[in-house]
Order: C-alpha cells, then sequence, then structure tokens
C-alpha cells in the first residue's frame, strides 16, 4: 500500500475549474479594462495639457482650463472664479456649460462673489468633493433661475505659490458622483493651468509693452486745418503684435499737407525699428524737398540702400496742396494700395494708378506722379494692407468691403468713422493694421 504522504491529491471537478477559471478570468479583463480606463485617461490629461499649453491669450486660456476639466471628467458643468488679489472673493467668474435658457434665466443675477460652497473652497484649498451641495454645512443655496446641481468637485489653481482662483465641476452626464480618480485628474490639470496662466499673463506683459512700444513711433498728428484729419493703428491678432505699418501727416513750409501710409514686412521688433527708421527719414525728405512725391520716394529708396539693411517697405506718400478753386492731391506710391475717396454724396472710389515697385527691391526703378482734385466735403482714406487682406478671398473683395462700410459710414466724426473702420474690417486680423483719414472742408 501506498504512504498517505505518497497519495495524489484530489483535484476540484471539472465543473468548479471551469468557474475557478472564469473567475479569474473576469478579474483579469476588469484589471486590464481599469488599466485601459487610467491609460485613457492619463492620455486624455495629456492632450487637455498640450490643448492649454498652446494658448497665449489670457483669457483663452481660462477658458480652455474650464472646458478641458469637463471634457476629462464627464461634467454638464464648469466654472473657473478668478480670486480678487485680496484673497478674499472673486473678481472674475467664466462659466461653461449653461444653456441658452439658462443664461437667460440668469441675466439679472449678478455672477458669483465667493459665497456658500463656493466661499468655502477660497477659505480652505484643499480639494473638494461634494455629493449633495444643498446639505453641505456652507451652502447658502442657489438664486433664481439657477440650473439644479447636486454634486460639486473643487480644486484650487496656483500661480508661483499663490491661489489664482478657483476650478468648479458640477453634474457628470452618468449620473455619479464624482470620485476619487475624477480628483486625481482634476488636481494633476490644475498644475498644469497654474503654469499655462503664468505664460499667458507674462506674455501679455511683453505683448502690451512691445504695443506700447510701438504706438510710441507713430506720431501724433498736428493741426491740419483747415482740414481734419484722423488716424488709428490696430496690432496684429495672436501671438505676433509687433509690427511695420505706419503713417504720418505734416503741415509743409509751401502750405501743402504731407501724407504718408507704409508698411514694412515683418512682424518683430526688427520691423518695428526699421519702420521708425523710414519714417524718420520719409519726413525729413517730404519737408526738406519741394519735389513731386516720386522723387522724394526714389531718394528715401536710395538713402536705404546705402545706409540700412531694412526689410521691403510699401509706402504711399502724397501733397495735398491749395489751388484757385480748391484742393489737389498728387501722389507717388512704392507697391502700396490706393486711397479710397469717399464723396460728400457718399459715392466711393479707389484712386487707383500704376503703383510702382515697393522700397527695397531696385532704386533704379521709375516711379510715377498721379494727381487728382479733391473735391469739397470728401473724405481721403489712406491703410494698409492689414485692413483688406484674409487668405480666403480675392484682395478685390477686401477693398470692396472696406468701400462699403466707408460709405456707410462717412457721416461719422472722422475719428468714429475711423474707429468704424477698424471694427469693422473685411480682413482675418492676423497682421497690423493704419488708417489714416483726411477730410477737405466743406463747400462755401
Amino acid at each position: 500500500m501506498m504512504a498517505k504522504d505518497d497519495e495524489e491529491p484530489q483535484r476540484p471537478p471539472v465543473s468548479d475549474l471551469g468557474r475557478l477559471q472564469e473567475a479569474e478570468l473576469g478579474d483579469i479583463a476588469e484589471r486590464l479594462r481599469e488599466l485601459a480606463a487610467t491609460k485613457d485617461r492619463l492620455q486624455g490629461l495629456l492632450n487637455a495639457v498640450l490643448a492649454i499649453s498652446r494658448e497665449l491669450d489670457l483669457s483663452s486660456v481660462l477658458h480652455r482650463i474650464v472646458t478641458t476639466a469637463m471634457d476629462l471628467v464627464g461634467a454638464r458643468y464648469g466654472a473657473l472664479g478668478v480670486l480678487h488679489e485680496s484673497g478674499e472673493f472673486l473678481e472674475e467668474f467664466i462659466a461653461v456649460g449653461l444653456t441658452e435658457q439658462e443664461r437667460d434665466d440668469l441675466a439679472e443675477v449678478e455672477f458669483p462673489h465667493g459665497r456658500g460652497v463656493l466661499g468655502y473652497l477660497i477659505r480652505h484649498p484643499e480639494s473638494l468633493r461634494v455629493e449633495d451641495i444643498r446639505s453641505h454645512p456652507a451652502s447658502a443655496g442657489f438664486p433664481p433661475g439657477h440650473p439644479r446641481m447636486r454634486t460639486l468637485l473643487g480644486v484650487a489653481i496656483s500661480v508661483r505659490g499663490e491661489i489664482y482662483g478657483d476650478l468648479y465641476l458640477s453634474e457628470r452626464h452618468d449620473g455619479r458622483p464624482f470620485d476619487g480618480a475624477d480628483e486625481e485628474v482634476v488636481v494633476a490639470l490644475a498644475g498644469a493651468a497654474g503654469i499655462a496662466i503664468e505664460n499667458a499673463r507674462l506674455f501679455g506683459q511683453i505683448r502690451d509693452s512691445a504695443e506700447t512700444f510701438q504706438r510710441l513711433l507713430l506720431p501724433t498728428l498736428p493741426d491740419v486745418r483747415p482740414f481734419t484729419a484722423a488716424a488709428i493703428y490696430r496690432p496684429a491678432a495672436e501671438p505676433n503684435r509687433l509690427g511695420g505699418d505706419w503713417y504720418d501727416a505734416v503741415i509743409l513750409p509751401d502750405g501743402a499737407v504731407g501724407v504718408v501710409i507704409g508698411d514694412v514686412v515683418g512682424h518683430d521688433l526688427h520691423a518695428a525699428a526699421a519702420m521708425a527708421q523710414t519714417r524718420s527719414m520719409l519726413r525729413a525728405l517730404l519737408y526738406d524737398r519741394r519735389t513731386p512725391p516720386s522723387s522724394i520716394l526714389t531718394q528715401l529708396d536710395h538713402t536705404l540702400h546705402a545706409t540700412t539693411l531694412n526689410p521691403i517697405t510699401t509706402a504711399l506718400l502724397a501733397r495735398i496742396e491749395p489751388r484757385d478753386d480748391g484742393w489737389s492731391l498728387h501722389w507717388s506710391t512704392a507697391g502700396h494700395l490706393p486711397p479710397l475717396l469717399i464723396t460728400a454724396d457718399q459715392r466711393a472710389e479707389y484712386l487707383r494708378a500704376d503703383p510702382g515697385i515697393p522700397l527695397g527691391i531696385n532704386t533704379a526703378h521709375a516711379r510715377p506722379d498721379h494727381s487728382r482734385p479733391l473735391p469739397a466735403g470728401a473724405t481721403l482714406i489712406f491703410f494698409t494692407d492689414g485692413l483688406v487682406e484674409h487668405p480666403a478671398h480675392a484682395i478685390d473683395e477686401g477693398l470692396d468691403a472696406l468701400a462699403a462700410v466707408a460709405t456707410t459710414h462717412a457721416d461719422q466724426p472722422l475719428q468714429d468713422f475711423v474707429q468704424t473702420l477698424a471694427d469693422h474690417h473685411p480682413s482675418d486680423g492676423h497682421d497690423d493694421m493704419a488708417i489714416l483719414a483726411l477730410r477737405t472742408p466743406p463747400a462755401t
């Protein structure tokens, strides 16, 4: 007989073995699903961080933070409250997810300033998960018209060690309360959000300083009576705001009015510096020489070629001279768009003529002069291509659109008029723009 220890162990019945294997396979499948979900969530977090970091405008960054947080946890509502510098209340509140009807219902309600559960997170900047907002000890209820919200996930956002604001999420689409995994991913997002906010703020400071620098390079228009004049400059859209557009006007010794509009190719400090240099040279030549505009542009081209490495530049130079029965416009262009004339009876005409070639291409090329009388009560508009160019449309479409806006609003005071042209520009806004308008005296 075999000893007891030598007996073969009893195996479970085949049916029990199958159930054990099914259970183990089920556990493995569940773990694989969890790993896949974790991987998907981590990938979603990475994509969200990358999306936020691409934004440079602060308001866009804040809005993107809210929408990406909502996507990561499947929340129906999201908001970001920006703290006042005192740290005691919210000075800005960006809400996302409200329907048009819900926004209409809340139209008369002041945005939250940090009371109730929202205020609790300000005073206790640790992440907060609430399954029933109304039952929370800090709850102050909702204002009339506010959508019903039950769950809340709140996370503080810090910038350089200081609390910048709070991110609020409410109501998962699946109806379940927020869980620990939701909290972890939103906390991670908040860390990246703080860096993106700081980058946007720094970029905004640099952008504003650059824009201020460029505006300081542009002149204040002189008193050009009996004409009236107005000008406006708009920087390019993000991210490149510094450019080479400029305008100028000057009373000349012979009683004529000199007008200049120009555009140096490029969007950087070099373009802005080249613009300042070119503008100064042209103003000096225009004031010193009583020669036709074409010869002044030719001399400018020679001077720039001999003394600088400036980029290609387009420009239009005009002299408005008195005559016995009114005024006459004499002009020459260096590859620039034609001026737009709006008559007193609101008819539009582009003063199309041989545009010549831009400065910095061929100094030996002859430049033509053009002239025509100016009617009384007319508005003459000089502008750069940033006002009308759009990559999806032909330039003539932009010119036609500008003429339509100009004739519609030609009766406005001149400063309001150039503001309207800049506000309703037909371009894509990705280039800086300069506008100078001059109005002749009315008929007497």
